[in-house]
C-alpha cells in the first residue's frame, strides 16, 4: 500500500499533541449518548464473531468502551506517545504502535474494524486502499464503522489542542463519498449517523458497513 508523504510529519505531531489530547478529555464519551449508542450498536452487531481492531485508538478511550461490551479489542496508533497513555490508562488492553497503512491485515481476520476519527489525515487516494483493505480483513457478517468530518476541504493545520504546534492536513469528505468508497470495497451500508456543526466543528458522519454473510448452500 502506498505510505502518504507526510506519514513521519503526521507521526510526530500527534506525538506532540498527545499529552494536551488527554489532559483535555479529547474524545472522551462521557456525554456523548448518540457516539455511545453507535458503539454498542457495533458491538452488538459484531458479537461472537471474533476480535476486533481500533485503528488510531489515540488514548485507547473506544477501545476500552468496547472491551466494557465484551469485545476482544485492540488498539493501533501511529503515534507512540498516544500508545503510552492508552496503556497507561486502559492497562488491561493491549495497544500497538502502527498506522492505517502499516497493518497488513489477514483476509477474513477480524470482526469489526474502526477508522473513529482517525483516517482524516489519510491522502484522499490513499483511504480508498485503506478502506479496502479493512474490507478485507472482515469475516462474514464483519463491519467497520469510519467517523469524520464533513466538507470538501483540505485544511492545513498548523497549531491544535491548546496551541501545540502541529504539520498536518484535515481531509473532510461528504458522506456520499465515504459512502461511496465503502460500497466500492464490497461492503455494504447499514446505517449513517449525521451530526450538525458545533461551534468551530464543522459537521460529522458516522458510517457502518458490513461484509455480506456468505449464502447458503443449496445442496441436501
Amino acid at each position: 500500500m502506498e505510505q502518504p508523504a507526510d506519514l513521519d510529519q503526521v507521526r510526530d505531531s500527534y506525538d506532540r499533541v498527545a499529552d494536551a489530547y488527554v489532559d483535555l478529555a479529547v474524545g472522551r464519551l462521557e456525554g456523548e449518548p448518540w457516539l455511545r449508542a453507535a458503539l454498542d450498536a457495533f458491538a452488538e452487531g459484531v458479537a461472537g464473531l471474533g476480535p476486533v481492531l481500533d485503528v488510531g485508538c489515540g488514548p485507547g478511550h473506544v477501545s476500552a468502551h468496547l472491551a466494557s461490551r465484551g469485545l476482544d479489542v485492540r488498539g493501533v496508533d501511529l503515534s507512540p506517545r498516544m500508545v503510552e497513555h492508552a496503556r497507561r490508562l486502559h492497562p488491561g488492553l493491549r495497544f500497538d504502535v502502527a498506522g492505517a497503512t502499516h497493518l497488513d491485515l489477514a483476509p477474513g481476520s477480524l470482526a469489526g474494524v474502526l477508522g473513529w476519527w482517525s483516517l482524516f489525515n489519510l491522502p484522499r487516494h490513499v483511504l480508498p486502499q485503506v478502506l479496502a483493505e479493512f474490507a478485507r480483513a472482515l469475516v462474514p457478517g464483519g463491519q467497520v464503522l469510519v467517523g469524520t468530518h464533513v466538507g470538501d476541504e483540505d485544511v492545513p493545520r498548523r497549531e491544535a489542542y491548546g496551541g501545540v504546534p502541529v504539520t498536518w492536513t484535515t481531509h473532510r469528505w461528504r458522506p456520499e463519498q465515504l459512502v461511496d468508497m465503502l460500497v466500492a470495497a464490497g461492503l455494504e451500508v447499514v446505517a449513517e449517523l449525521r451530526f450538525p456543526p458545533s461551534g468551530p466543528q464543522p459537521p460529522q458522519v458516522l458510517v457502518a458497513a458490513r461484509r455480506g454473510a456468505v449464502a447458503p448452500s443449496l445442496r441436501g
